[in-house]
């Protein structure tokens, strides 16, 4: 969360001034610019961006000072940039930004918001009333959060994440398997629970003060980035405060672009993201996807020696069920006949079935192994 300019609404401080970029032909890149969001997104090739990132000002709307049991005062944000005279004023500015940022997304882009219950009400109706198609809201579950000194209302412990497509139409990326794998082969939930930004991660500033209040994990950045953009998209963050985004896209091999018009956060940021080292092996970052992997029909395994016409296929370790390969690719049960999916569901009495992972063929040791893993090397020797 960085700092912003705020348009005039009538309010005590009036919006610096800037005179607004010209159309470019090509997006900056790899760069932060100290520049207000709203210009700087509007400047940008309509449908330049693949993915944004946007952790806003909440207008966290604090009364007062807020001190610990013990009397210190808790640094909390009480920033300039984060607050505003109302919510008019704040959904006014909600709007302009969210505008500029739909203007440099793509079509088939996606934009991420993060906030507190302050603001994330209003920033969804808002995405909603642009026409954005919000996939998911996600829970961001705090593991250590910060404490409710006052005792008057619940502790605070999650903030919320909305993920949401330009249009219903888009074809946004969606890195299921990667997310897959990241949970230790489950499906990834929407609540996520991981810490505050704390220790050696957390940026310090000359005198060891906090160097941005609301400086956000890398861990939530590194999910958010693996899920929904694949090596060399453009990520742009219009409030990108310490930077965790671009630090986080460098390491994955994303091409990134922030917006912060505070210089002191700006020089932070960029010192810290020179300091970050790219994967070296492209390969590592790649994103794995059964969709766009080649097809390999199971008549090939039979065509490239894996599988031989007579040979015997099982239904996994029970081995109930059992079919003979035929030399076309279909395979023969006691009643069926058909391909691996139809003669799986055939003989389960089911609607449908995966025959790769149903059938399994027997190895030269006597053990059994799933069709889809003959598929998986198969297709590694043709690519």
């Amino acid at each position: 969360m960085g700092s912003v300019v705020r348009p005039t609404f009538g309010g005590k401080q009036p919006a610096a001034t800037t005179q607004p970029a010209e159309p470019q032909l090509r997006p900056p890149e790899n760069r932060i610019l100290e520049q207000n969001c709203i210009d700087g997104l509007n400047a940008l090739p309509a449908g330049s961006v693949d993915l944004v990132f946007a952790d806003p000002p909440y207008n966290l709307q604090l009364g007062g000072e807020l001190h610990r049991p013990n009397n210190t005062r808790v640094d909390g944000v009480d920033d300039a940039w984060d607050q505003f005279d109302d919510l008019a004023a704040y959904d006014a500015f909600c709007r302009k930004w969210l505008t500029a940022a739909r203007h440099a997304l793509k079509d088939d882009g996606s934009i991420w918001v993060i906030g507190s219950y302050h603001n994330i009400f209003r920033l969804g109706a808002l995405l909603q009333d642009m026409g954005f198609w919000i996939l998911n809201d996600v829970v961001w579950r705090k593991t250590n959060p910060m404490p409710n000194f006052r005792g008057r209302r619940f502790t605070n412990a999650h903030e919320t994440l909305i993920w949401a497509a330009k249009s219903p139409k888009s074809k946004y990326t969606f890195n299921y398997q990667s997310m897959k794998a990241l949970n230790d082969d489950l499906q990834m939930r929407s609540d996520w629970t991981m810490p505050i930004c704390s220790g050696q991660e957390r940026l310090k500033d000359a005198s060891g003060r906090k160097a941005h209040p609301t400086q956000k994990p890398e861990a939530l950045l590194h999910r958010v980035i693996l899920a929904s953009t694949r090596p060399d998209d453009l990520v742009a963050d219009p409030f990108m405060g310490s930077g965790t985004t671009g630090a986080v896209a460098r390491r994955l091999r994303r091409r990134w672009l922030g917006f912060e018009l505070d210089a002191d956060y700006a020089a932070a940021a960029r010192q810290r993201i020179d300091g970050v080292v790219p994967v070296d092996d492209p390969t590592l970052v790649a994103i794995e996807s059964k969709r766009d992997a080649p097809r390999i029909p199971f008549g090939w395994l039979v065509e490239r020696g894996e599988l031989h016409p007579g040979d015997l296929l099982y239904a996994g370790g029970r081995r109930q069920f059992t079919a003979k390969v035929r030399a076309d690719g279909t395979i023969v049960s006691a009643d069926h006949k058909g391909s691996i999916h139809q003669v799986g569901a055939a003989v389960q009495g089911a609607p449908s079935c995966n025959g790769w992972t149903f059938w399994h063929a027997v190895q030269p040791d006597g053990g059994l192994v799933a069709l889809d893993v003959l598929r998986q090397k198969l297709r590694a020797e043709l690519t």
